[in-house]
């Protein structure tokens, strides 16, 4: 099982990731998770970084390919993973499918959690990360429209977009993504 994780800032995407990882015995590659784990061990991926997650900009394309390209080929990714967070772009989407062909690999489904605009931004204000300010909410919900939308036409095109209400409870969300799964 090979699952991408696709939604706005918000949506709902590491509570079901995290969910389908335990779910199946898979491993969670969560480019949030270990971006802000980057930056606050003042690491030079931390360093990069800072300054685009702060403002609530995208990680430029060849870092984060980069990182996925390494991480991937972990033993631990051989029998499958979840990814959440990536791709971001329409050009990330593309790299992902050329990397999963160089591995061997084929995107089982990118799951898209759809949730309205101000579902969105009251839960992502809801939480307790650092990088959840109102404008820097606002401006990855403006780059999720932008960019991420295009994301979805690209996997809606191959086939591979499972949509799923998310604006559920997390327990009906689940159970909506896992009937499509099994």
């Amino acid at each position: 099982m090979r699952l991408v994780i696709l939604g706005g800032s918000g949506a709902g995407k590491s509570t079901q990731a995290q969910r389908l990882c335990n779910h199946f015995d898979l491993p969670l590659i969560s480019t949030g998770e270990i971006l802000r784990e980057a930056i606050a061990r003042l690491s030079s991926l931390g360093r990069i970084a800072r300054p685009y997650i702060e403002t609530g900009d995208l990680v430029p394309d060849e870092m984060i390919i980069e990182f996925i390209r390494t991480r991937l080929k972990y033993a631990d990714a051989h029998r499958g993973w979840v990814l959440e967070g990536y791709p971001r772009t329409a050009f990330q989407a593309e790299e992902l499918d050329f990397l999963l062909d160089s591995l061997g690999q084929q995107l089982t489904w990118a799951v898209y959690l759809q949730v309205p605009q101000a579902v969105m931004v009251t839960r992502a204000l809801g939480r307790s990360l650092p990088d959840d300010q109102p404008e820097i909410v606002q401006r990855r919900v403006e780059l999720f429209y932008d960019r991420t939308i295009p994301v979805l036409e690209y996997y809606d095109r191959r086939r591979r977009l499972l949509t799923i209400n998310g604006d559920q409870p997390p327990e009906i969300v689940q159970y909506n993504i896992m009937s499509f799964l099994l």
